[in-house]
């Protein structure tokens, strides 16, 4: 058992350390014009500090396009006082049968985008100043037609700082970053939908968000639809040319996470092979540490932890998460088997007042698209 254990824990701290060095962060910066899109819904708490941090950017040519989705607060009111020429406010249509909401959003958006190089990012994104000038280059320099990266995550409640880093965990210490590189095989498909660079043709070419209307979750399925349709994808380190608050509490980090969940580690067919992986790598050696301390447990305990220490301090993350590893890695497990006990029994998680139907339905209790 030890060495089974032993061997859970190695492969992925391995793996970690070969990817750290190869995601490398962008360094070419290019003047190409660039659409940024948001969607935008009930968002007045946020959509103000988004814009004035784009605005901000250096060295870059760039319009906003803003899609209000039917908000019942400032947002409107808010773009609007706006008086930069390169914000543009549009206002979103009802939401079809069958369509997911941030997906029919996104959608609109890329219609009434005038560049070639589109950036999706969530409302509650914050771009550096060179942010801007770093994205334009990277579907060149990457030679993708999708580019994504994680921002840096914003955490406060101990819940946030257990789980979110555990996005970069999961990325690299299970993801083969060279063979994702040399291909476009679907399987290898990675990505956060808090940021999407992906210019117009490719887009285009892999059917744009409409192939991928009936998910909640694009961060994995946009990439995968690029890469169906025979196009490169790429994730890079952009830690330190924004940031993002995903959450604001233990409630809806719970609930958010969930919501993904049945298109990530919780399909039918992962859920049971990434628990043995999470818990038997991530978390048995801390048991058998305490249970029946040796040599090997102890080395197997350090394996563990060292992927979130590097992380920890490379993407500048929660020392207390990293060091409480094995209690997120069982939180994490956890929001997957709640998320698949709802659907199980036809109560699959909502968000912002909408359910995925078990046939991939969308469920509506309002007009809007954008969640």
């Amino acid at each position: 058992m030890i060495w089974f254990v032993l061997a859970l824990a190695a492969v992925p701290a391995v793996l970690f350390a070969v990817n750290l060095a190869r995601f490398g962060r962008p360094s070419e910066k290019s003047a190409r014009p660039v659409s940024v899109l948001i969607p935008a819904r009930n968002e007045e708490a946020s959509i103000g500090a988004a814009l004035e941090a784009i605005l901000a950017s250096q060295g870059a040519d760039f319009e906003v396009v803003v899609l209000d989705d039917h908000s019942t607060d400032r947002t409107a009111e808010i773009v609007s006082s706006i008086t930069d020429p390169r914000v543009r406010l549009e206002q979103a249509g009802p939401l079809p049968k069958g369509w997911c909401g941030k997906m029919y959003a996104c959608a609109q958006l890329a219609r009434h985008a005038r560049h070639d190089v589109f950036v999706f990012i969530d409302a509650d994104v914050r771009l550096g100043p060179e942010a801007l000038a770093h994205f334009a280059a990277l579907p060149q320099t990457r030679a993708a037609d999708l580019v994504s990266g994680i921002p840096r995550q914003v955490t406060e409640s101990l819940l946030e700082r257990l789980m979110i880093p555990l996005i970069h965990f999961v990325l690299l210490a299970y993801l083969p970053m060279g063979r994702m590189r040399a291909s476009t095989a679907p399987c290898y498909a990675a990505g956060c939908g808090q940021l999407m660079i992906a210019t117009r043709r490719g887009y285009e070419a892999a059917g744009g968000h409409q192939a991928i209307r009936q998910t909640m979750h694009d961060g994995i399925n946009l990439p995968r639809s690029f890469r169906r349709a025979g196009l490169r994808t790429d994730v890079v380190d952009v830690t330190r040319l924004l940031r993002c608050r995903m959450y604001t509490d233990a409630a809806t980090t719970w609930h958010g996470l969930a919501k993904n969940a049945h298109e990530g580690l919780g399909t039918t067919a992962g859920i049971l092979p990434w628990t043995v992986l999470l818990l038997g790598g991530q978390v048995l050696p801390f048991v058998m540490l305490m249970v029946a301390p040796s040599p090997l447990s102890s080395v197997a305990a350090g394996l563990a932890l060292l992927p979130r220490l590097l992380a920890a301090w490379r993407f500048e993350q929660s020392w207390l998460g990293a060091l409480l590893h094995p209690l997120g890695v069982s939180l994490l497990v956890a929001v997957q088997w709640y998320a698949r006990g709802l659907r199980a029994l036809g109560r699959p998680p909502a968000w912002k007042g909408r359910r995925m139907d078990l046939g991939g339905e969308v469920l509506l209790s309002g007009r809007g698209s954008a969640d």
